[in-house]
């Protein structure tokens, strides 16, 4: 089980484009867990926007809510992403971000047409290498977080593996296995380029 430090060499350089990168995929797949296991591992880790976006809408009016107001939703997800990544600007070595601002900026898309292009600037890319976790239904549960049922959580991962293939990301997909093995898998993919 490599660490961090066995992974990434004080000597790497990359830029910003090429530490940060993104978990993806269907909701309930599993990005969570995968995140604490890497970030046990000693890798920076940064939460998805949309669940911390819930959790603070729940305890308030809720008006930005997916259920509620996806546009006002995603439209807070893509701030929360912009502030995630400029507070990682200075982390060395691999970051590791449970979606992230290609995943509000589709989010918005698909809630009100706003295209991509209008939204996201190129200059924002993250690592080309995108990890996405597959529909899982062993493993997949509402919440009361996660309302949305199985059925619609395969869809937006269909939109979201078309959203990463239209920007030009090389898009792995996690084996359905256990958590060890999954950070195992994206460490070796990664160290590969």
């Amino acid at each position: 089980m490599p660490t961090a430090k066995e992974v990434w060499s004080t000597d790497m350089t990359a830029d910003i484009k090429t530490r940060h990168v993104i978990l993806s995929g269907c909701s309930g797949g599993g990005k969570s867990t995968l995140l604490a296991e890497l970030s046990g591992r000693g890798f920076e880790t940064v939460p998805e926007p949309g669940l911390r976006i819930v959790a603070q809408e729940m305890r308030g009016a809720g008006a930005a809510l997916p259920w509620v107001n996806m546009e006002a939703f995603a439209r807070r997800a893509i701030e929360l992403a912009r502030a995630d990544r400029q507070r990682m600007t200075t982390a060395m070595g691999w970051v590791f971000f449970d979606r992230g601002l290609v995943d509000a900026v589709l989010a918005l898309d698909h809630a009100c047409g706003l295209s991509v292009a209008a939204t996201l600037d190129p200059a924002e890319r993250y690592c080309d290498v995108v990890f996405l976790t597959p529909p899982w239904s062993e493993i997949y549960r509402q919440t009361a977080e996660r309302r949305h049922s199985y059925a619609q959580a395969r869809e937006e991962y269909t939109r979201l593996r078309a959203g990463y293939q239209m920007l030009g990301y090389d898009i792995v997909i996690l084996p359905k296995t256990d958590v060890v093995a999954r950070a195992d898998f994206i460490l070796a993919r990664l160290g590969g380029t």
